[in-house]
């Protein structure tokens, strides 16, 4: 049994409307259910106790949905509820997802008081002809008072979610969105490309021809002017879509990116803990009936072969930055990386793909545009 200090995932899935992209599991006009939902995510806590014995948690990380949108004293008691069954670090980053409009000044300061130091804004764009196109119902001039009201509260740990290769989107709106962000001075900046998920909305209108994508190329021109605007403003690049100030990257999120394991609650919740992957039951009814009923909550495990922990590590660290630190790929399986894959990393090298140090293996601003296509390489 591993050890290690792992991440704890709560997903919140209610919504005050649902976006057109979006395809997370979500629910608008279902406030009826919160309260049954808590009742089965502290049950769930409960009865998930064992995998956590003897591990420390360094991260929790309260998504959905719009976990804002829930009633805050719900999030009080689901955290109450963790301090009280694991063991959270003193130092655990603890943090929250909002959208702006939200959340006002006594909800921030609950949240604070709670003992949530983080908070994750989804703004996604900051002129309102591209967040009425995506179904937000915000305007971007409310970031600014929340902002204001957050570090009021006490957070000093706060990010914002960009994104870009929007419908009609052109440079130079890019570019404002950036700038206008910058200048509210938060800690950690997230910037990813649209991606278009089967069953939402956004691909249907996409399929009738009612919006128009932008191509690649220009995606790959606002990728590379967020890097340098964003690097000017201090912020270091340190994974493909993340940038932080100075000790501020993303502690949750770095689990993922180095293939480390976490445990999720909640319906739809994934967990990835001692080489079993499962996720919970998706739909929100069954979830509930089936803790409360059967007391049980996993709807689907599987067992992850070394071949595919190898390859997955590989994946998720090649988004960093930094890249896949050599040694703890040796000490995890037991040899190093080029006993595995040294012909793919040559190949890699010799086009330019990828660099290696005595330290790491990382991708070249060359191949972080082909960053998927690089991944195919150690699939042979």
């Amino acid at each position: 049994m591993k050890k290690e200090d792992i991440g704890v995932y709560i997903h919140i899935p209610f919504c005050m409307s649902k976006c057109v992209y979006c395809d997370f599991v979500s629910y608008a006009g279902l406030e009826d259910m919160m309260e049954p939902y808590l009742g089965a995510l502290l049950r769930e806590i409960e009865l998930n106790m064992t995998p956590l014995q003897n591990r420390g948690i360094k991260s929790i990380y309260i998504g959905g949905g719009t976990p804002t949108f829930y009633e805050t004293d719900y999030i009080g008691r689901i955290l109450e509820k963790c301090y009280s069954t694991f063991k959270i670090k003193a130092d655990a980053e603890i943090s929250i997802e909002a959208n702006p409009g939200t959340v006002d000044e006594e909800k921030l300061k609950d949240l604070r008081r709670y003992g949530i130091n983080r908070m994750s804004i989804g703004l996604q764009a900051w002129q309102q002809v591209h967040l009425e196109a995506l179904g937000r119902n915000h305007s971007s001039e409310m970031i600014k008072k929340e902002i204001e009201w957050a570090k009021d509260a006490g957070f000093n740990n706060l990010n914002i979610d960009l994104m870009f290769g929007l419908p009609d989107q052109d440079m130079d709106e890019w570019v404002e969105t950036l700038d206008k962000v910058t200048d509210l001075n938060v800690e950690h900046i997230s910037t990813y490309s649209l991606i278009v998920e089967e069953d939402t909305p956004l691909f249907d209108m996409v399929d009738r021809g009612d919006m128009r994508l932008l191509n690649e190329d220009v995606e790959r021109a606002m990728h590379k002017e967020a890097i340098k605007r964003l690097k000017d403003s201090g912020y270091e690049h340190y994974e493909i879509s993340n940038f932080a100030k100075p000790n501020f990257k993303s502690v949750h999120n770095l689990i993922y990116w180095q293939n480390q394991d976490y445990i999720g609650f909640g319906c739809a919740a994934h967990s990835y803990i001692n080489n079993i992957r499962r996720y919970n039951y998706r739909d929100i009814k069954e979830y509930i009936y089936n803790v409360n009923q059967k007391q049980t909550f996993i709807e689907y495990r599987e067992h992850i072969e070394p071949d595919i922990e190898r390859f997955e590590s590989v994946m998720m660290g090649l988004r960093l930055i930094e890249g896949l630190d050599k040694e703890d790929f040796r000490k995890r399986f037991g040899r190093p990386i080029h006993f595995f894959y040294g012909n793919a990393i040559e190949q890699l090298k010799e086009d330019g793909f990828l660099e290696e140090s005595n330290r790491s293996i990382y991708v070249t601003s060359k191949g972080m545009d082909i960053h998927n296509t690089i991944l195919l390489a150690f699939l042979d």
